[in-house]
């Protein structure tokens, strides 16, 4: 009995067992792809930021020029290297997979591979971790870390490159809270101040309250102050009327509610976004398209490094005559018409001919579809 017991445990556990079965544990090989794939994408990152940063200093020279150095370095190009960076994954995965990748097949080693008796599915093990490790920096970054310091890039290139933040709203309308609606004739948001005010407190569809003012200033969260206001409450067919100079109260509205900047949605992490985009929706606010958008793409971009990676593993791992200059012309091709076309898919969204989620994804759907077909291609050979 005890011989058995242990027998018994020597034994590999199941998901040990089941590891050897497909073969998945980590090889030399594997390790040897994948330092190959992460090394030519940190490397061909490094390279193009090189390249953007000279051409961006060349650009704002003067602007650079006038403001402080600490400025430029700490709250200008902490933030717009990673972001560029971040916003260009997907064609640096696919530009890296198809380079290594040409490289190895033109030196005859994925037809060594092959030919030990590693199937092209067991090969493309490698890559796929490359691209869970790329995708899963690429989500942290877009969707948590990049947001928040783009508030101080945005800031700085505002002040001294070109202002194009949202200083003032006319004819504000929003809901405030169930039941409650808020109108401006003017916001300046410079002043934090409001003109010809107005909250209108509903019971069903019966105006039971109707606060007028001259100006509301708003002080801090959800905090404002109305100027020589007027409050109308109505019981029935009885009104009673309060009038006074100054009153402090609360609305549940911010000014970022609605004056809302070009680029407001690249500050924001995505809890904060998808807490924004039901705030607004509740309150019958039109214009947050943009902040749909920019939430679907941080997710697009995430998963569009395994099927560039699909498509560029698959396109490249044959030896052609032509060498890897072909692979890499076709891959680029590839690349620049997949950033062109989700470009133009966002635009539908924009327009209102698609949802959001549609227009975000319809790239990636589409290029999933050709991955496919160039992975049983280059498979079957």
């Amino acid at each position: 009995m005890k011989r058995v017991k242990k027998i018994a445990s020597r034994r590999p556990a199941p998901l040990k067992r089941w590891f050897r079965k497909v073969r998945l544990t980590p090889t030399i090989l594997d390790r040897y792809i994948l330092g190959k794939f992460l090394g030519t994408y940190f490397f061909s990152i490094l390279l193009i930021l090189a390249i953007v940063v000279m051409f961006d200093v060349n650009e704002k020279l003067d602007a650079f020029l006038n403001a402080p150095f600490r400025e430029t370095i700490f709250d200008y190009f902490a933030s717009f290297l990673p972001y560029f960076a971040n916003q260009f994954s997907p064609l640096f995965v696919f530009i890296s997979v198809i380079f290594f990748t040409s490289k190895m097949a033109g030196n005859s080693e994925i037809i060594a591979i092959l030919a030990s008796g590693v199937s092209f599915k067991r090969l493309l093990v490698p890559y796929m971790a490359g691209a869970a490790i790329i995708a899963a920096l690429t989500f942290a970054l877009s969707n948590y870390i990049i947001p928040p310091t783009n508030v101080n890039r945005l800031a700085y290139t505002n002040k001294y490159v070109k202002n194009r933040k949202v200083e003032e709203g006319l004819n504000v309308q929003l809901m405030a809270s169930p039941g409650v609606v808020a109108f401006m004739a003017r916001y300046d948001a410079k002043t934090k101040t409001g003109y010809q005010f107005s909250l209108d407190k509903f019971k069903g569809k019966t105006l039971v309250s109707r606060l007028t003012a001259q100006t509301i200033k708003y002080d801090t969260l959800n905090n404002w102050r109305v100027e020589s206001y007027m409050i109308r409450d109505f019981n029935g067919m009885r009104e009673s009327i309060r009038t006074g100079m100054s009153l402090d109260t609360v609305i549940a509205i911010e000014p970022r509610d609605f004056i809302i900047s070009r680029n407001d949605q690249e500050t924001m992490t995505t809890p904060d976004l998808e807490q924004y985009i039901e705030k607004q929706k509740q309150r019958g606010v039109a214009n947050i398209t943009q902040f749909e958008i920019e939430r679907e793409r941080r997710y697009a971009m995430t998963a569009a490094a395994f099927i560039l990676t699909l498509i560029g593993m698959s396109l490249s791992a044959k030896k052609v005559k032509g060498g890897m200059g072909i692979n890499i012309g076709i891959g680029l091709v590839l690349s620049f018409t997949y950033i062109l076309f989700s470009s133009v898919t966002s635009s539908f969204a924009v327009s209102g001919e698609t949802s959001p989620a549609v227009a975000m994804w319809i790239p990636n759907v589409i290029y999933f579809i050709i991955g496919i077909i160039l992975y049983k291609r280059a498979s079957s050979y």
